[in-house]
């Protein structure tokens, strides 16, 4: 594998990583992989793993939350053709497993960080805290919402999702697009890159390869427009080291604009099924 780009933790601990392209995969690698990623999780500002509405880019993430929380429920829907069994994998506080069970369907959810399972807890969502808890139980749809490229041993945590899978259920992964134009736009300062809780860094090709070699096909890819001016808000204030809303809503919109053609949008959610 040869370097891609250096780049480094601006979340958390400012430790500096590497990234090495698998020219195979099609995808980008975090070297070193700690570890002992736990205390890279350690913090406030960790907003996956937070209710937060304090600051002005925190309600705006809600907002958005709330918003793509609708949304997801309703591409489940979409694929729900033989049950409503749900598995949600990297749960973080509980609120696609509530709106999910809020239309009836059935929820299981997995979720290492006892702060998230605390505050899931709260709103009635029990999570465990890896797959090995679960029982022998097949799932009709199992979703990775940015997910993916946190887990080590990927080939064998692709391995144990799949075989979770009812035989015509479908899984739902969604994850940053290191091919896009917002990513190329910001390189090392790019927060999707998020190091080392990103082990690992997807394209279109990468996807389709690691799951082929399970079984599974990409039968659609939908874009997740928002995440450009999420990403790009978070980007600008690693590189400036102060917000700058302005600029970051205009390389989120040109990053949309410019996938319109290319298909390249800042992440990308894949739906596939075996076969």
């Amino acid at each position: 594998m040869k370097s891609y780009l250096k780049t480094k933790d601006y979340a958390v601990t400012g430790e500096e990583f590497e990234l090495l392209y698998d020219e195979s995969l099609k995808m980008l690698v975090t070297e070193p992989q700690p570890q002992d990623l736990d205390k890279y999780y350690e913090s406030d500002n960790y907003i996956s793993h937070t209710d937060a509405s304090k600051s002005f880019f925190d309600k705006i993430y809600q907002t958005v939350k709330k918003y793509s929380l609708w949304k997801k429920v309703r591409l489940i829907e979409n694929y729900a053709t033989d049950g409503k069994t749900l598995l949600d994998v990297g749960a973080g506080t509980g609120d696609f497993l509530l709106a999910a069970k809020n239309k009836d369907w059935d929820i299981e959810g997995i979720e290492p960080n006892q702060d998230a399972k605390i505050r899931a807890q709260e709103k009635g969502i029990e999570l465990l805290a890896s797959l090995d808890l679960l029982s022998n139980n097949k799932y009709d749809i199992i979703t990775l919402w940015h997910v993916l490229e946190h887990l080590s041993n990927l080939d064998e945590q692709i391995k144990k999702v799949v075989t979770l899978l009812n035989e015509k259920g479908t899984l739902i992964i969604a994850v940053p697009n290191f091919n896009s134009y917002d990513a190329k736009h910001y390189k090392e300062y790019w927060a999707a890159y998020d190091v080392p809780r990103h082990l690992w860094h997807f394209s279109k090709e990468a996807i389709e390869k690691l799951f082929s070699y399970h079984g599974m096909r990409v039968i659609k890819v939908k874009p997740m427009i928002f995440d450009s001016f999420y990403v790009s808000l978070l980007s600008e204030k690693y590189r400036k080291g102060r917000q700058n809303y302005f600029r970051a809503f205009t390389i989120g919109f040109l990053s949309n604009i410019k996938a319109w053609r290319s298909k390249e949008y800042s992440s990308h959610i894949y739906i596939l099924k075996r076969g």
